[in-house]
């Protein structure tokens, strides 16, 4: 299997600062020197040079997109709290929009899911403090808490006149990122939740077991991506890879040549020749689109649900000499085809919309294989 970097990578070494030559360069750091001495020595109150300093960073750092940052040390080990699989808090991933928060996807099971908050809903204010300028990882900090603890949120949901406001109980996130089950018919369904590390292997087993219990090849999959906000991108590659045999799966495009990449299927040992049905919805993000795209692009499945969040980018993490860090955008990923998903997502084969009644997507998916079996031909709509 191909081992890829991953979207979110921790680089564990110290940063130095490389200044450039331009004149430009060295005219804005002037610039910033002479009105930071004239702050320390005119503003009316006694200020913290430090303060002043990373609040400088985070400002210069939050121009260039929605998911470049600067961590404080104090945010960095909220990252790597983040990252550990558990941790107490509303449970959904969150990104910022035109100075608001919005959710990417709730984590299946958490407070946030239970309590019906939605992909694309706009976080406007967490226990009655506004959200506008906020950043991430502040918004994160607030929403996190210990277990039993509760925490107030206002919504603001398109098509709706009014704001929501809730209030979530926080719980321990606990984060399974692979499902599975069989359907009658010989049809297997696999929810992937996130792309954590060895989620490429739990499903490799996923298929097995449910191959196992249908006695024999299946007759049909569904994949289910929806509200799946992404992950590492070498998981991605080998998901898309199990079903996938020859051809591109995806480009990784950087600056630099160091940061730019093609990643291929390669021909593997098990032959899954049954027809798949990918399930997305506007809460499939980063990795997931990776995947979808995959297979949209090679033939290999059919794409159902609503068009995607539209994230095509690749985050690197450095840790600087002080315990704070700066996540920057270095890359960006291309589908087989050639196109970017950045802010525009993955539009669907056959568009079903979410119904909060009933799983129509799901109804709809299961349809498409059924009749795909009796045509004996892959379902295209």
């Amino acid at each position: 299997m191909i081992r890829a970097k991953a979207i979110l990578i921790i680089i564990l070494f110290s940063a130095s600062w490389v200044l450039a030559e331009g004149d430009d360069t060295y005219r804005g750091l002037s610039n910033f020197t002479q009105v930071l001495d004239l702050i320390e020595r005119n503003y009316v109150e006694d200020v913290d040079p430090e303060r002043l300093t990373n609040s400088a960073i985070e400002g210069m750092v939050k121009t260039l997109d929605p998911y470049s940052s600067y961590l404080t040390p104090e945010r960095y080990k909220e990252l790597e709290i983040g990252t550990s699989g558990e941790f107490g808090g509303v449970g959904m991933e969150v990104t910022e929009e035109e100075g608001f928060l919005k959710v990417i996807a709730p984590i299946e099971g958490s407070p946030a899911a239970k309590a019906g908050i939605k992909p694309g809903d706009l976080i406007l204010a967490i226990n009655g403090k506004t959200t506008e300028g906020m950043a991430v990882f502040e918004s994160v900090k607030l929403l996190r808490g210990p277990k039993g603890s509760n925490v107030k949120i206002t919504l603001k949901r398109e098509g709706e006149n009014s704001s929501i406001d809730l209030t979530l109980t926080r719980d321990i996130i606990h984060i399974e990122s692979v499902k599975f089950d069989l359907f009658k018919g010989g049809i297997g369904y696999i929810k992937l939740s996130q792309f954590q590390e060895k989620v490429a292997e739990e499903l490799i087993n996923a298929v097995s077991n449910l191959e196992y219990k249908n006695g024999g090849m299946l007759k049909g999959l569904v994949l289910d991506l929806r509200n799946n906000p992404g992950g590492l991108l070498d998981e991605a590659i080998e998901v898309a890879d199990e079903f996938i045999d020859q051809g591109l799966i995806v480009s990784v495009k950087g600056r630099s040549p160091d940061q730019s990449k093609q990643y291929f299927a390669t021909k593997g040992e098990n032959v899954h020749d049954y027809p798949i049905v990918v399930i997305v919805n506007k809460g499939s993000a980063s990795a997931s689109e990776v995947v979808a795209e995959a297979l949209q692009d090679s033939n290999r499945a059919t794409i159902l649900g609503s068009k995607t969040f539209g994230k095509g980018s690749v985050q690197t993490i450095i840790k600087l000499d002080d315990g704070s860090g700066l996540k920057i955008t270095t890359a960006k990923f291309y589908a087989p085809s050639g196109r970017s998903i950045n802010a525009i997502g993955v539009t669907p084969d056959v568009i079903v919309e979410d119904n909060d009644k009933r799983d129509l997507q799901m109804e709809r998916a299961i349809e498409l294989l059924k009749v795909s079996n009796l045509n004996n031909k892959f379902p295209r709509g």
